[in-house]
Order: structure tokens, then C-alpha cells, then sequence
């Protein structure tokens, strides 16, 4: 890839934006610390925007994303389905950069030198 450019992939349903970097780095790190607020600490997000975002992934799609463990541990974790997204999410972005390669080199070289 180039220096100073990154390919940042989005991906609409119904003409509304579905999936992208962010929402699966949540999920990301909702598999890493097994709760909905650490993740959402970790990426300085308040519980309820946390929340908000989980809730929308899981209407989203056919089955939930995120289950959560009801009882006094709490906590949450990615469903099978949910670990499917993130894969095939993560497979089109590399497929997506590994095609734009060459163009955003040539991007790249018509930006302006970065000065310092």
C-alpha cells in the first residue's frame, strides 16, 4: 500500500450504511474483552452509543451478531454469525486494497509533498 493513503471500505444495505471500519472494530473488540462497555471504552464510546450500534448490527442481519450472558457475570460475545461477518468483512477489504494498490500509488504521487 502506499504511505500516506489507506482504502477505507463501507458497505450499504438498502441504501444505508451497514458495515464499516468502525463497527467492526467493535465487534472486534467485543470478541477480545467479552463485554459491550470494554469495548466501547476501548474505543472511547459511551455504553449507550456502544449499545445503540450492537442493537442496529444485530436487526441488521438474519441472526444476532451479539448475544449477551444473562446473569450476575454478564458480559457478551459474538455469535457464530457474528464471527462470520467480521471474516468476510475483513476478507473484502483485503481483496478491495490488494486490487486498489497501484491506483492509489498513483493517487499518492499527486498529492502535495508532505512538508516536515
Amino acid at each position: 500500500m502506499t504511505e500516506r493513503l489507506r482504502l477505507t471500505l463501507r458497505v450499504d444495505a438498502d441504501k444505508k450504511p451497514a458495515l464499516g471500519h468502525g463497527k467492526i472494530r467493535l465487534l472486534e473488540q467485543l470478541a477480545e474483552t467479552g463485554s459491550i462497555s470494554a469495548a466501547g471504552r476501548a474505543m472511547g464510546m459511551s455504553y449507550r452509543r456502544t449499545w445503540l450500534l450492537v442493537d442496529s448490527l444485530n436487526q441488521l442481519f438474519r441472526e444476532p451478531l451479539v448475544v449477551t450472558r444473562p446473569g450476575g457475570g454478564g458480559g457478551a460475545f459474538l455469535t457464530a454469525e457474528g464471527e462470520a461477518v467480521v471474516r468476510c468483512y475483513r476478507d473484502i477489504e483485503k481483496e478491495a486494497a490488494q486490487a486498489a494498490e497501484a491506483n492509489l500509488a498513483k493517487l499518492e504521487k499527486l498529492l502535495t509533498p508532505q512538508v516536515g
